[in-house]
């Protein structure tokens, strides 16, 4: 690209985001659940097969989908471990249009040793009615389970499971977390295959799975930074020049352009990477920063930043914002509330809900207790 090529799109892309967004941004609030107990996850997907994205939840001791477009609540799995629920994973992985639900549980981050008394994984089987409990399978988990989600790897499926700590670490310190990729079987009440992805993080708080060229990869963050991993004939194979090793993170999204973080573990910045040595700090004023997505809400055509934590800051705030970029360095960047204190925001999702090209957002409330839609009018 030549300057005077360079300076037009800078100048375009300035221009265009000026006109867009023109000072504002229009997102109505809809309460679905009042009573959350926790919110500890949001998974989003077809539930009934109506064709329309239902919400799903991982609450304190209930799993629970709430219906489009009416959100009636159903209960499809509820105590299947002592301790609370902390995470599930949804995704079509059969093509028959319907998700399947794996789920976590038993979350006792202060045990890291004793895999009875910490983590469980479950993957449950649908009934012919959704609306009823599922059957819970329950498969192989390491202590401090905390995250999962559903990777396409070639022509089938594998469930990415990720716990918070190693077994027997201290303080974020000892032996590396172990990642396993778990292959779906021909019937899911047989044995689930593992395969080692990782062992080499710490504090790994979350992941993100993202297409590049047709394929789907991983990305973890960590204390030691974000690590990436594609699935290459038949191993998990870590991807080292990209890499990010600058800072640690909790929360950790792929957007189109960028990568996007919530740093440290339970931090109060958000930054964002153009590339793998360019951090852009967006801002230092979260109070345990715990939900993040990236997408184009807008329709500016390239993405903006959602975050929400979940304590309130120096400025007694908790909730939601929207970061957009106002340069197409990504260099400089305006901020806008979607909820000012009417969500500790546990967790964030972004999906359109109602079919009208337009994302809406989703958060999960943890001292709020509550459940909302963010409608997007923009």
């Amino acid at each position: 690209m030549s300057k005077y090529q360079a300076v037009v799109s800078v100048l375009m892309f300035v221009f265009f985001w000026k006109n867009s967004v023109d000072g504002q941004v229009n997102f109505v609030a809809q309460t679905i659940d009042a009573d959350v107990d926790i919110g500890y996850g949001l998974a989003i997907g077809d539930v009934d097969g109506d064709g329309d994205p239902d919400i799903m939840l991982a609450d304190k001791q209930q799993f629970i989908w709430y219906r489009n477009p009416d959100w009636k609540p159903f209960v499809f799995a509820q105590n299947l471990t002592e301790r609370d629920n902390v995470c599930l994973a949804a995704r079509d992985i059969d093509g028959d249009g319907l998700v399947e639900i794996a789920v976590g549980g038993q979350w006792n981050p202060g045990e890291t040793m004793d895999a009875e008394a910490s983590g469980s994984v479950h993957f449950l089987q649908r009934p012919k009615d959704p609306t009823q409990e599922w059957k819970p399978i329950k498969l192989h988990h390491e202590p401090t389970v905390h995250r999962m989600r559903w990777i396409k790897t070639e022509d089938t499926f594998q469930l990415v499971v990720l716990p918070l700590h190693g077994r027997g670490n201290r303080g974020g310190s000892g032996a590396g977390v172990r990642v396993y990729a778990y292959q779906v079987p021909a019937q899911y009440s047989d044995s689930w295959q593992l395969q080692l992805v990782d062992s080499s993080m710490h504090v790994t708080h979350n992941l993100d799975v993202f297409e590049v060229k047709g394929e789907e990869v991983l990305v973890i963050g960590g204390k030691e930074g974000a690590k990436f991993f594609r699935w290459n004939n038949g191993t998990w194979i870590e991807m080292k020049d990209e890499q990010i090793t600058d800072m640690g993170f909790g929360e950790i999204r792929k957007g189109k352009d960028f990568l996007a973080g919530v740093q440290p573990f339970h931090g109060e910045t958000l930054a964002v990477y153009p590339s793998t040595k360019q951090r852009i700090v967006l801002t230092s004023t979260l109070k345990q920063g715990h939900a993040l997505a990236c997408a184009d809400l807008l329709s500016l055509g390239f993405d903006q930043v959602v975050v929400g934590w979940r304590n309130e800051n120096e400025d007694g705030d908790v909730g939601i914002k929207v970061h957009i970029p106002e340069t197409s360095a990504y260099d400089q960047w305006k901020d806008y509330w979607i909820d000012q204190n009417g969500m500790a925001c546990e967790d964030l999702k972004v999906v359109d809900l109602d079919g009208d090209d337009r994302l809406d957002i989703i958060a999960a409330g943890r001292s709020s207790h509550n459940l909302k839609i963010y409608w997007n009018k923009n």
